[in-house]
């Protein structure tokens, strides 16, 4: 089952479980967001196309968190003029967890759990000490280096 529709003015293909980046959205990490405008449902086969959207039909989601997309950079430059300008933009997205696509009068009956990582935790200052104090093994006879090749005589070129 999936549907089409549509967030912030863009047009979006979603089914259950799957992760969508979105513009900017005001709501909270972890808020419950539902979307209105579907514009198509299709359910095992049995597609239901809106005019322009289908009656009841909703999209549920939850915010998982707001991010910065990557850098763009924009270059104007006019030849023989002297005339360069750069700049950059990094566009605001939010991360939703598509939860169900509901029919008319529906209501989402199990939820998606979101795991939430958890910061890294640096390591003690006492377990680094003892990491780097731990004793070198013995090398053995086996463990000699490979002999090197001898350097090669270099040529001279007899001038005539």
């Amino acid at each position: 089952m999936y549907a089409i529709v549509e967030i912030a003015g863009q047009q979006f293909k979603v089914e259950r479980g799957v992760k969508v980046y979105v513009h900017r959205l005001d709501a909270s990490e972890g808020a419950k967001v539902e979307f209105d405008k579907v514009l198509l449902v299709d359910n095992g086969g049995k597609v239901q196309v809106g005019t322009p959207s289908v009656d009841g039909a909703k999209v549920a989601a939850t915010v998982l968190s707001h991010i910065k997309g990557d850098k763009v950079i924009v270059f104007k430059k006019k030849r023989r003029k002297g005339y360069q300008k750069s700049n950059g933009h990094r566009q605001q997205f939010t991360q939703i967890l598509v939860q169900g696509i509901l029919g008319k009068g529906e209501t989402l009956k199990d939820e998606i759990k979101v795991e939430k990582k958890a910061p890294k935790a640096d390591a003690p200052v006492a377990e680094v000490k003892a990491k780097k104090a731990a004793p070198k093994k013995a090398a053995k006879k086996d463990d000699a280096p490979a002999k090197k090749a001898a350097p090669k005589k270099a040529v001279k070129k007899a001038a005539k």
